[in-house]
């Protein structure tokens, strides 16, 4: 396992690729998230337990790919209260462009399948909504563990840590194109469409787990990383805006571009400032 640390990007994509493999086949063979359950959880599983064996082989310890017990709940009160404050703020103005133009809307609380064609499932049972939220907890520790814990703890032993970033970010958004390509092979897509959606998905995902790779850098936690994509991720599940006029979270997308926009930017700053204190305090 030395040679994965002189070797690192062979190591990330070999297992990038197992990984991505277990995604394939739960998304168009299982379809875990187009069941009741709603969430795709079995290769999230399977990651996490990938992640252990590779923790293991590569002799690290937890701690050092985030998962340290001195900043837990530290973090996890960083991570909640930014994606709260952004998101409080996105439905806020949703709600009032709704109102401005005459809609009337309102607030549910239920539990759906995200989608970026329309949430899928609408879910009010207790049971359901501890599903989803149970589910989007193995998401992040799957997600955050691997992109930004592993991947970033690795390619760092080798490079720098924009390369390191950039890699790891990079793999993030293609790790998201499954469902444009689903969409392709069930004829609910044409093939122009899912072209348009993938490059957005794979954008708008690397840009957030740049985020969340400054976010890992300026706490020193995953913890932060994993609270904050948790908020993203759940409250999209679970807290949507209907009006009279039309289908519920017609807005989805534009609430989602505000509180990501205004979270990256938040975290940007933090970063900045955090490397030219660091900067400050190596000078002298």
């Amino acid at each position: 396992m030395q040679n994965a640390k002189q070797r690192p990007i062979q190591f990330i994509l070999l297992f990038y690729l197992i990984c991505f493999i277990f995604r394939v086949i739960e998304y168009l063979f299982i379809r875990t998230d187009q069941s009741f359950i709603g969430e795709a959880f079995i290769h999230k599983l399977v990651g996490i337990g990938l992640l252990a064996l590779a923790v293991w082989l590569l002799k690290y310890k937890w701690q050092d790919i985030g998962f340290g017990t001195d900043k837990v709940w530290q973090g996890i009160g960083i991570g909640l209260l930014l994606g709260g404050v952004v998101y409080a703020i996105a439905y806020g103005v949703e709600m009032i462009m709704h109102t401005s133009a005459g809609n009337a809307p309102s607030l549910g609380f239920y539990a759906t399948s995200y989608a970026v064609q329309g949430n899928r499932v609408m879910q009010d049972g207790l049971l359901l909504i501890v599903i989803c939220i149970v589910g989007n907890i193995i998401n992040v520790v799957m997600e955050e563990g691997i992109f930004r814990g592993l991947f970033m703890k690795l390619a760092g032993e080798k490079y720098s840590f924009a390369i390191a970033c950039a890699f790891s970010s990079l793999l993030f958004g293609l790790w998201h194109i499954m469902q444009p390509v689903r969409n392709v092979l069930d004829a609910e897509q044409s093939v122009p469409g899912a072209i348009m959606m993938a490059l957005m998905l794979v954008v708008t995902s690397a840009l957030g787990g740049i985020q969340y790779v400054m976010l890992y850098k300026v706490t020193g936690t995953l913890w932060a990383s994993m609270s904050a994509h948790f908020v993203n991720n759940a409250i999209i599940n679970l807290l949507h805006v209907s009006t009279a006029a039309g289908p519920p979270d017609e807005m989805q997308t534009v609430r989602i571009t505000i509180a990501q926009t205004i979270s990256f930017i938040t975290v940007l700053v933090l970063f900045l400032v955090h490397r030219a204190k660091h900067k400050r305090q190596a000078a002298s």
